[in-house]
């Protein structure tokens, strides 16, 4: 699978409460002023729609019909979040997708994400290799929700203690102490 780094229009937000990560979920707003880093994946429509039914919380198999989305760049397939369509632009003559709340960043409270988010988004950025960790923790520190709980140097600090980690891992695992 392809996987390229993007920058798209629009903003990057954390709100509402999620479970899984126990603080607030990344949301874009592609029609708020600024810019997003991103990683466009090459998929199939079977596999963007698995993985947009995992994220809405529907049965996984349905192929989703994306006419609307192509044709008008948005399409609200629920209220819930995840659940809005959105084209932001094309690469390479294929139309890139994904998928949102219907509401944007300046319609409800924002939440800090926790850790643990921020450590993955923070990696999943740094793989792309289009930014180094400054300017990815600078980025992250800056998105609504983050903004004023998470400083720069407390997110590149997650992902320098993570490969800390992984280095003590692999010391262990090859024969250290």
């Amino acid at each position: 699978m392809a996987s390229v780094p993007v920058e798209l229009k629009g903003v990057v937000y954390f709100a509402t409460e999620s479970s899984v990560w126990t603080g607030g979920r990344a949301f874009y707003d592609p029609g708020a002023s600024g810019r997003v880093f991103a990683r466009a994946h090459l998929v199939s429509v079977e596999q963007f729609s698995d993985i947009a039914a995992q994220e809405m919380y529907r049965r996984p198999g349905a192929e989703l019909d994306l006419s609307e989305v192509l044709s008008r760049g948005r399409a609200e397939l629920g209220a819930g979040r995840y659940e809005t369509l959105v084209s932001p632009g094309t690469m390479d003559g294929v139309p890139m997708l994904t998928f949102t709340a219907p509401w944007g960043v300046r319609d409800l409270s924002w939440n800090r994400p926790s850790a643990s988010y921020l450590r993955v988004l923070s990696r999943g950025l740094l793989e792309a290799g289009a930014w180094d960790m400054p300017a990815i923790a600078r980025y992250l520190a800056a998105c609504p929700g983050a903004a004023g709980s998470w400083t720069a140097r407390e997110v590149t600090d997650l992902v320098a203690d993570l490969s800390a980690d992984s280095a003590d891992s692999a010391g262990s695992v090859m024969g250290g102490s």
